[in-house]
């Protein structure tokens, strides 16, 4: 079944993207969540003529998106939490704690975008991806400290 997303949906596709999903996927979960629509011919040219008219406004976005992560850099975070004595910390550092840090330093990344390599559930250093645009991925580091 083809549809036509109409928002980014994480492992599926992002926004104007025409996926092929399973059917009872995109007839009981997508297209009521209003995440999709059918991929009729009329939908097809609607989003087309929509994509031509959004490339000028989607380069700008995709441009400050990499502007973001050039700022960000090489940056390393610093995110406390509280340690037993072997090191392992109670509970696990969450993407809410990294983008409070980013915020912090005066960087706007939703939660939602930020993706760990492992779980994080001791003191040590780790990275984790920040999606800021379909094209634009950045590599953040963070230190997790005994508090």
């Amino acid at each position: 079944m083809e549809v036509i997303l109409k928002d980014d949906v994480k492992g599926v596709g992002y926004k104007n993207d025409i996926v092929t999903v399973k059917p009872g996927y995109g007839r009981n979960y997508l297209i009521p969540q209003g995440l999709a629509e059918m991929a009729t011919s009329s939908a097809r040219k609607v989003v087309s003529e929509n994509i031509r008219q959004a490339a000028h406004k989607a380069e700008k976005i995709q441009k400050d998106a990499q502007e973001i992560a050039n700022r960000i850099g090489d940056t390393v975070l610093e995110i406390p939490a509280k340690a037993g004595e072997s090191g392992k910390i109670f509970g696990a550092v969450t993407t809410l704690q990294v983008s409070e840090a980013l915020k912090a330093l005066g960087y706007e990344v939703d939660r939602k975008r930020i993706d760990f390599d492992q779980e994080v559930k001791s003191l040590g250093e780790y990275t984790a991806t920040i999606n800021l645009h379909k094209e634009v991925k950045h590599q953040v580091r963070f230190n997790v400290v005994a508090a």
